[in-house]
C-alpha cells in the first residue's frame, strides 16, 4: 500500500521530544483497515517514508484514533524543515 499526503510538521515536547506529521483522516482510515495484519503491537505500523530526497524506515504511532509519522532530525536537516512547515509525505506499508 502506498499513500501520499501533506501536513504540518509539529513538535511534541515529551520525555523524549519528537517531531511529527499527522496522517490525514482519509489516509488514516485506509491504514486502519490493514493495521491488524501489519501491526507489531501497541498499534505501531512499520512503514517506509519518503520526504523530498530522504527515505527511511520507521513506524507510524497511533494517536487520537489516527496516526502520526515521526520525522527524524537528520531528515529535518537534510530537507530544511522547521516546525509548521508543510511536508509532503509518501508512505509505503507492506501488506
Amino acid at each position: 500500500m502506498e499513500l501520499q499526503f501533506s501536513g504540518a510538521l509539529w513538535y511534541w515536547r515529551g520525555p523524549a521530544p519528537f517531531h511529527f506529521v499527522t496522517v490525514p483522516p482519509e489516509e488514516a482510515e485506509a491504514i486502519h483497515e490493514v493495521a491488524p495484519s501489519v501491526t507489531y503491537g501497541w498499534g505501531m505500523i512499520p512503514v517506509a517514508v519518503r520526504v523530498g530526497g530522504s527515505e527511511w524506515t520507521t513506524s507510524l504511532w497511533p494517536k487520537d484514533g489516527g496516526y502520526v509519522v515521526p520525522i527524524k532530525k537528520w531528515v529535518q536537516e537534510a530537507e530544511g524543515l522547521d516546525i509548521d512547515d508543510t511536508v509532503a509525505v509518501r508512505l509505503r506499508i507492506d501488506v
